[in-house]
């Protein structure tokens, strides 16, 4: 799922220019509902099922319709790696499904574009607000979320309990993270006491949870040349050889991280919720917990949603099938037993089947993560080039090559460049 989030900006601003060539070129939103007694077909395309779940996806469609007499479903899907250029085509054609899937990179060019109607039929309680309000502007839901991942702290229980730390908790803060990796970091036995990749898409995060942003709030500037930029820079990069391997030591090569977990040679791990399922059992006691936060708390969601067309002839019809495909236990029952990502539902007890597997026992730390989600800015066209410059920056600090006060104003004067 990860790797879907990091192409979407690649493909945001072309879809935008499309649903620009839609909004101008068609009456979109101008179309009547169809009564409510006659039988409508309502199309829907999607990425979301692609590459395994399609007949999941048909179980939920199939319960849809005996539940909506009269409303029919027909799905289209296609490969994530082709879907938006579909989109960026049938926007510009004006032949755009009546709902389709977006994902939280794309997004906000689509919306800002005109072609979406907004919700009017749904329950907000359903689901879980941080990831909700990520598809909301100004004050109206443009899109429900279908499912997330996120990033959690895993940690080696064992490993803790040999040093006489305590468990992290939901309120450990990056001191309270430091400290305990400084005590569990043993070199000579080649046990690391923490791991972080130093990439964009930790420090975007870093920098949020220092009270900080990225891009300044009218996205026409960089902020990092801050307090929280360079704090952001020194949590990361200042791990590096002292309690974290270094990348002479094979940090950031693949796999490196998962199997010095694995080893138990790892006391504490950023990563995301994905990798639960691969380390499964292993010969010593592991849990997660929320990601520690500096100022504030800030966890990396990388999520999914739907939404409707403005120019759908359907809209009573459309919108009952997104709130069903996001919030109703028969997709959270098929879900969970596909173990087919996760649904961002608030009602924990429909959760059950998958919060009372273990290991982890604190499964309850994926969801509660999602009370601070943290908000990835938006680059534009030269994102790329951002996401690397902001990578490069943290390597030549890493490695002792820069320092903090000299890299970070050299990469917010790259990335104003990069922004005009």
């Amino acid at each position: 799922m990860h790797s879907k989030h990091l192409a979407a900006g690649a493909v945001a601003a072309a879809v935008a220019a499309a649903a620009l060539i839609a909004v101008t070129g068609c009456s979109a939103g101008t179309a009547e509902p169809a009564a409510s007694d006659e039988p409508v077909t309502i199309t829907y395309a999607n990425f979301i099922s692609n590459g395994g779940n399609e007949d999941n996806l048909q179980t939920i469609v199939d319960a849809f319709e005996a539940a909506n007499p009269g409303i029919t479903v027909d799905v289209t899907t296609s490969a994530y790696g082709d879907y938006f250029t579909q989109l960026q085509t049938d926007l510009a054609a004006s032949t755009q499904a009546d709902v389709f899937d977006v994902d939280a990179g794309a997004f906000a060019n689509i919306q800002a574009s005109g072609v979406l109607a907004p919700f009017t039929d749904y329950d907000a309680s359903a689901y879980r607000q941080g990831v909700l309000e990520g598809y909301a502007v100004d004050g109206a839901q443009y899109g429900l979320p279908t499912s997330f991942s996120n990033v959690v702290l895993f940690y080696n229980k064992d490993l803790f309990d040999a040093a006489g730390v305590d468990y992290p908790t939901s309120d450990w803060t990056w001191a309270d993270e430091q400290a305990a990796a400084q005590k569990l970091t043993d070199k000579d036995a080649g046990v690391w006491g923490d791991y972080q990749p130093i990439s964009y898409y930790e420090y975007y995060k870093a920098v949020q949870q220092a009270g900080g942003d990225v891009i300044a709030a009218d996205g026409t500037a960089s902020a990092i040349d801050s307090d929280a930029g360079k704090a952001a820079a020194e949590w990361l990069a200042g791990k590096s050889g002292t309690v974290m391997p270094t990348a002479a030591d094979g940090a950031g090569t693949a796999d490196f991280d998962t199997n010095l977990f694995k080893d138990g040679k790892l006391a504490m791990w950023h990563t995301g919720i994905w990798m639960i399922s691969l380390v499964g059992d292993l010969p010593f006691g592991w849990d997660i917990a929320v990601e520690p936060g500096d100022v504030q708390k800030a966890s990396a969601t990388f999520s999914n949603a739907v939404v409707v067309s403005a120019a759908s002839k359907h809209q009573e019809a459309a919108q009952k099938w997104a709130a069903f495909l996001t919030s109703s236990k028969e997709m959270v029952d098929v879900r969970l037993n596909a173990g087919w990502e996760l649904p961002a539902i608030s009602d924990e007890s429909l959760l059950a089947p998958y919060l009372d597997k273990t290991p982890p026992a604190n499964r309850i730390a994926v969801f509660d993560s999602l009370e601070h989600v943290a908000v990835a800015p938006q680059l534009g066209a030269n994102a790329t080039q951002i996401q690397d410059a902001v990578g490069n920056a943290l390597g030549e600090i890493a490695a002792g090559r820069a320092t903090v006060d000299d890299a970070i104003p050299a990469l917010a004067t790259t990335v104003d460049g990069l922004l005009q």
